[in-house]
């Protein structure tokens, strides 16, 4: 290990040889994050065709009693290409706010794919090829995770398939090029593919499109290619068991630093990079009594863990999967075409909105154009320009800070950069131009969606 004065480095030796499964953590009921359930009235045989078929070996990981799972020798080895990611002190940032906060940022940005999606990505291209997949099909917000998932079947040997949410689509062009350079068909979403994208353009003919549209596309294209499986790139317990080698590693790297932080700050789309960063701290909060708070900082657009409701609800738009147990603003729930296009799905992971609905972590709400502000600063400081959905967890953190400075009191900052923004400057370029627009959900907007969720839980739900 080596350590200086901005960043501290961990040796390739100290890739973690196992992911957390904070299951084994857990005091409060969790029948609603171990088992989706099918909708109201529908024949189980009906529903149990209607799930995606995961690996029965990753299925169990991400739903068993296991604290530590270990990581598979051909999936560490991927991960050693780029991994360990450095850990930063911000110390040009503090400087600019002028605050007594100490601030460290993780940065997933520099591996191939450009942000953390890459962790899970080839984690389940290695089991689904295992199993004996031959293509794997996804939906993707701003095409963060639809890259990695391109570039894990790329390495793997598997077909890939990405639904691209349209605005993002259309607003992120080399996101395509990229998937498409490591072999996937890019179809943007709604499309006239499927009958969910056709049902959809028919009813909205100018549709932005959304991750939960994207999702129901892939899910319905998977089922009709021989060999074909839907994956998914946020949510799902075992998306976000994979993503704790960022904590596991950030852990080691604050010891290094000599400090603990008092707040661990992720942006929240569905909540892989939240749950990446902060899981592992919450059992180390657990077992030290530490005061951490774990904070997630979502788009005013899409609003689930500030505005939503937490109830039982489909994880497409279309309402073709099974339920699980989320805050939500109801799978029918559409949200503006902001440039963080990975925040725009319309509810939350189920073990993080479990953590929510007890107590145990915060939300906020910011705007597009406050979250610009954030990233802009950011880039001028660090020399780094952060994802447009990393500049809302660079926002939640200069918050904290100036809470600090006025205070007068000394905290400690860690927050997870999940991508860089440089495929992105377009946004940027509007924001600097002026013409970056803000758009907020209206409650008239969440009410009609909310209108939408199934009518009834099922027999036995937990609360």
């Amino acid at each position: 290990m080596t350590a200086d004065r901005n960043q501290y480095l961990l040796d390739e030796s100290d890739v973690p040889t196992h992911w957390y499964n904070i299951l084994a953590d857990l005091d409060v009921p969790t029948e609603g994050v171990r088992k989706a359930r099918p909708a109201p009235n529908a024949p189980t045989a009906a529903a149990d065709r209607q799930a995606p078929n995961l690996p029965l070996s990753m299925y169990r990981d991400s739903v068993g009693g296991r604290r530590h799972v270990e990581i598979p020798d051909e999936v560490r080895r991927q991960y050693q290409r780029w991994r360990p990611t450095p850990l930063v002190r911000a110390h040009a940032l503090e400087r600019a706010l002028d605050t007594p906060a100490h601030i460290y940022y993780k940065y997933e940005g520099a591996n191939a794919a450009g942000s953390h999606k890459l962790n899970s990505a080839l984690a389940q291209a290695y089991y689904y090829k295992k199993a004996g997949v031959q293509e794997l099909t996804t939906g993707t917000g701003a095409g963060q995770w639809g890259t990695a998932l391109s570039m894990a079947c790329q390495a793997i040997g598997l077909g890939c398939t990405v639904f691209m949410v349209r605005c993002s689509f259309e607003q992120k062009p080399y996101r395509r090029v990229l998937m498409e350079l490591n072999g996937a068909r890019v179809i943007p979403s709604p499309s006239g593919t499927t009958e969910a994208g056709r049902a959809l353009l028919a009813a909205s003919p100018d549709s932005e499109g959304s991750l939960a549209i994207a999702n129901a596309e892939a899910i319905e294209h998977a089922r009709s290619v021989p060999g074909g499986r839907f994956a998914v790139g946020s949510g799902e317990n075992h998306v976000l068991l994979h993503q704790t080698v960022i904590g596991e590693e950030a852990l080691r790297q604050m010891e290094m630093a000599g400090e603990f932080p008092d707040v661990v700050i992720a942006s929240m789309g569905a909540g892989s990079n939240f749950a990446g960063l902060a899981f592992p701290f919450y059992r180390e909060k657990l077992r030290t009594g530490a005061a951490t708070r774990l904070v997630a900082v979502e788009p005013e657009a899409c609003p689930k863990m500030t505005r939503g409701r937490y109830a039982w609800d489909y994880n497409d738009y279309s309402g073709t999967t099974p339920m699980t147990k989320m805050y939500t603003l109801g799978h029918t729930y559409v949200a503006p075409g902001v440039h963080a296009g990975g925040l725009r799905y319309h509810g939350a992971a189920p073990l993080v909105s479990l953590l929510h609905r007890h107590g145990r972590m915060e939300a906020v709400a910011v705007g597009q154009n406050a979250a610009f502000a954030a990233g802009a600063l950011f880039a001028r400081t660090e020399n780094l320009v952060p994802a447009p959905e990393s500049a809302h967890a660079v926002r939640g953190v200069i918050d904290e800070a100036l809470r600090a400075r006025e205070e007068r009191r000394s905290t400690v900052i860690l927050c997870n950069i999940s991508g860089h923004g440089m495929l992105d400057l377009s946004a940027y370029d509007q924001y600097l131009a002026g013409t970056l627009k803000d758009h907020t959900a209206t409650d008239e907007q969440i009410a009609a969606s909310l209108a939408a969720l199934p009518d009834t839980e099922p027999a036995g739900a937990a609360s």
